[in-house]
């Protein structure tokens, strides 16, 4: 599986991976061994960059709370209009939203993750400048993965389970690595 080795996974997790496991059966593996961060970034790089930044939007909405602050729901907001209609103005919209939260927030990192999905990470009137490959992928890690610690880490377990389960399903709705497998 060539992802684990750009999604930067830990030692414990490479062990685990090998040709002959479904990714989705890796993923159950590593919440299995309680590897969540690994698993989160597993599927942040395997996803399709708009799955993956609805993904990364939706766990930093569930973080932000009922009644979110208005940065952060200006925030969310933005990312969610690029998601809806992935062009270069909400792409745009969305990282000016991600600077005013910051990237200590998953808002911050959802909205980033949208700027980094294409076009050019230099102003407009500036030669464009592609972001990297993976830096959607990134971003939507740290969006996932403080989602699950931000506010009462002692139930990030529990958080991480349900946003690889949230993940997986987009994974097999968009039949991602194929038809589902037989059990």
């Amino acid at each position: 599986m060539a992802i684990c080795s750009v999604a930067e996974l830990g030692e414990p997790a490479m062990a685990l991976a090998r040709p002959d496991v479904h990714p989705a059966g890796f993923v159950a593996q590593l919440v299995e061994k309680k590897l969540y961060p690994d698993a989160v970034r597993f599927l942040a790089h395997a996803l399709p960059k708009r799955e993956a930044v609805w993904w990364a939007w939706m766990c930093a909405r569930r973080a932000a709370g009922e009644e979110p602050a208005p940065p952060l729901r200006a925030s969310l907001d933005a990312t969610e209009k690029w998601i809806a209609r992935p062009g270069e103005e909400q792409r745009r919209a969305a990282k000016a939203a991600s600077d005013v939260v910051g990237l200590g927030s998953p808002a911050g990192c959802a909205g980033l993750a949208a700027f980094f999905s294409g076009g050019s990470l230099a102003p407009p009137e500036a030669p464009p400048v592609p972001p990297g490959e993976f830096l959607t992928a990134k971003a939507v890690s740290g969006a996932v993965i403080f989602a699950a610690v931000a506010t009462e880490p002692e139930n990030a377990p529990v958080k991480f389970q349900n946003f690889v389960a949230q993940a997986l399903d987009v994974a097999n709705r968009i039949q991602l690595w194929g038809p589902k497998p037989r059990a």
